[in-house]
């Protein structure tokens, strides 16, 4: 069309001699407009401008950057029609699907705007922005994922350099121009696209630079781990989602859910399901294979621009795995519907689905990207689950089944951040359904994006004061507490205050489940998972910090691994209170890691040499960089991970009593 987006950096348009196109999907890829990119020296000047911005925003009260994220969620609702036609252009969404993202990207809006005020977040503590933030945004999600990271990062007070996908640049645009007609200053918030070469890396690489929202590749995470180690990276990443659909399902409302699963927006979403384990009985019947292959085999396959389409062109013409997936089988597979290229467009493939995949085979643990579908055949439930957790990811799942006992082992042993029962397993909301999982499928702290604690993790906590909200601990401490203070009187009083902090929110956050939003016909369970097992290193911590952290493992039924350059005597009396203690140096902790950590996520001594967190990186466990706090809402973030469960309790309408509601007199 010949239009062309300027870079905004310290609040000026600027081109440059750098030129990037954007591409229309549906149209052949034709070339739709051209924006610039940012030089080395352009680069400078954003990072500059944020070095000198960012106190003066940092500055607001909460109450007047929440009043900013409330006007820009109104500024996007007015946009609605502009920001799905962005979404046809760029990424090649079906307007269903880019209609959804605009109501996503209001209510991050609207829910990270509160996300300060919530309890306990004030008990004693201050938070500190991190600095700048770098938001990179998807090309899958383009409106809705940036629009949470830059609102979650702004609330939090940082500057923010929005670094977007070169592939969604438009539908960019139209998100920063939002914010900044809500009041966000354009020295606060830059719009800086960057080729992927070395300037982006120059760009990555300054110390001026604190942490990296991020939504990509779990390979593209890891690089930047290894560029800066030091960086602070909350990224959600790569997934391998399953379906499992057991004999007790309704099969015409599994066959909906998992093709609508497996092919919205073609399959490129992280949460899409990618595989289906189907048991014995219903794989083996011929009516339920035809009946899936007739629902996918009827879907309205065609340009972003034809408003009855359901599976639109991919955002690039297939390579790589995805194009295996399309076109070559493994061994013993077959076509139970293959998959074919548009004669006229080679980015729109119709949906494919192979039968016959292997537990453990290339498709089976390979993500792929794309609207193709494999089903494993397995014997049972319990075999089904150990198929569905066998992954290196662990980000969304599904269970089709109408058998509370299958359901409730399921919520037992299921492996993954988001879990959806009878129902799709894509499309998480807000609130509702919390996003994010675990394993290759994030880095960072853990919490879920839309989640309650997703703003903690984008500053730097203090301890001020002693928490003063208190409850009495229980049994599962109440012992242990005074053995404490037994041995360390001089530490008595932090002790108690901590621990009566811990008690107060694991009844009321931590050791409860939560359905915040309470809608009729679903239960959306927000829970937390107790982590195996937390390492330390405690050589430079007080022993009232250790205390805490032996405190917080005793209640949440973690083990916690302590190494220490010295003997302490007194931590070895508690030994049996979820504790074990090394003394090592830190040579030899680094040379033990992989054994002691276990796929633990928390290290913490409050002098961490960049050698020991580099070598918890490298064993996948995170590095949560802060010190131990009294305030036992922030403490007992690092013992768990979050997970949300979401349910569909109706029947065509009816709600479901919930198990043991009918009962009958015996006879």
């Amino acid at each position: 069309s010949g239009e062309e987006i300027p870079l905004v950096i310290d609040g000026e348009e600027i081109t440059t001699n750098l030129w990037g196109v954007g591409r229309d999907p549906s149209r052949h890829n034709e070339v739709s407009y051209k924006f610039a990119y940012a030089d080395f020296e352009q680069v400078e000047h954003a990072l500059d401008t944020a070095d000198r911005a960012r106190s003066s925003w940092a500055s607001k009260s909460i109450g007047e950057r929440a009043e900013i994220l409330h006007r820009a969620a109104q500024e996007l609702s007015r946009i609605r029609g502009e920001a799905i036609a962005a979404m046809v252009r760029d990424a090649g969404k079906a307007p269903t699907e880019a209609d959804v993202e605009v109501s996503e990207a209001i209510d991050f809006c609207r829910y990270y705007a509160e996300g300060l005020d919530r309890d306990g977040m004030n008990d004693g503590v201050e938070m500190s922005p991190l600095g700048i933030i770098c938001v990179m945004s998807p090309w899958n999600f383009p409106f809705a994922i940036p629009t949470g990271g830059v609102a979650a990062a702004l609330m939090a007070g940082n500057a923010v350099v929005f670094k977007p996908s070169e592939l969604a640049v438009y539908t960019a645009w139209q998100i920063a121009q939002a914010f900044w007609r809500a009041g966000v200053p354009k020295n606060v918030l830059q719009f800086v696209p960057m080729p992927r070469n070395e300037i982006s890396r120059k760009f990555l690489m300054d110390r001026r630079l604190n942490g990296v929202i991020m939504t990509g590749s779990y390979r593209t995470g890891k690089m930047l781990r290894e560029l800066r180690p030091d960086l602070h990276v909350l990224a959600e990443t790569s997934g391998k989602d399953a379906m499992i659909i057991t004999a007790t399902a309704d099969p015409d409302q599994a066959v909906k859910d998992l093709v609508k699963s497996a092919f919205g927006h073609s399959g490129q979403k992280c949460s899409a399901a990618s595989v289906a384990i189907v048991e014995a009985s219903v794989y083996d019947n011929p009516a339920f294979l035809r009946q899936l292959k007739d629902a996918a085999a009827s879907l309205k396959v065609g340009s972003s621009w034809e408003v009855n389409s359901v599976v639109t062109p991919l955002i690039r013409e297939p390579e790589g795995n995805l194009l295996r997936a399309l076109t070559q089988l493994e061994p013993g597979e077959e076509w139970l519907l293959k998959p074919e290229p548009s004669e006229d467009n080679p980015c729109l493939w119709s949906p494919g689905i192979r039968l016959g995949v292997k537990p453990g085979s290339w498709f089976h643990q390979t993500e792929c990207f794309g609207p193709v579908l494999g089903i494993i055949r397995a014997e049972n439930l319990e075999e089904a689950i150990d198929i569905q957790n066998d992954s290196e990811f662990g980000l969304t799942g599904g269970l089709q089944s109408l058998d509370e006992r299958e359901i409730a082992l399921w919520k037992t042993k299921v492996q993954v951040g988001n879990a959806y029962i009878n129902r799709v397993i894509t499309g998480a909301i807000v609130r509702r359904q919390p996003f994010g999982g675990g394993n290759h499928s994030s880095m960072g702290p853990g919490a879920k994006a839309g989640g309650p604690n997703y703003l903690t993790m984008l500053g730097s906590w203090e301890e001020k004061a002693l928490p003063q909200k208190l409850r009495t601990p229980g049994e599962r401490i109440s012992g242990l507490v005074e053995k404490l203070c037994s041995e360390l009187p001089d530490c008595a009083k932090r002790i108690r205050s901590a621990a009566g902090s811990q008690a107060k929110w694991w009844m009321e956050e931590f050791g409860v489940e939560h359905d915040p939003s309470h809608i009729y016909g679903e239960n959306n369970t927000f829970r937390y998972i107790p982590v195996k097992g937390i390492l330390a290193r405690v050589e430079n911590m007080s022993d009232d910090d250790v205390a805490i952290l032996l405190l917080g493992a005793k209640l949440c039924g973690v083990l916690l691994h302590l190494s220490v350059g010295e003997e302490r005597p007194w931590i070895r009396k508690m030994n049996g209170y979820y504790a074990s203690l090394t003394v090592e140096t830190e040579t030899e902790l680094i040379g033990r890691m992989p054994e002691a950590i276990q796929g633990v996520r928390f290290l913490r001594g409050t002098d961490v040499s960049e050698a020991l967190a580099n070598a918890a990186r490298a064993c996948d466990a995170e590095v949560l960089d802060r010190p131990v706090f009294s305030n036992g809402r922030l403490e007992l973030l690092g013992y768990f991970r979050e997970q949300s469960v979401s349910e569909t309790v109706h029947r065509y309408g009816n709600l479901i009593p919930p198990p043991g509601s009918f009962k009958t007199d015996s006879v």
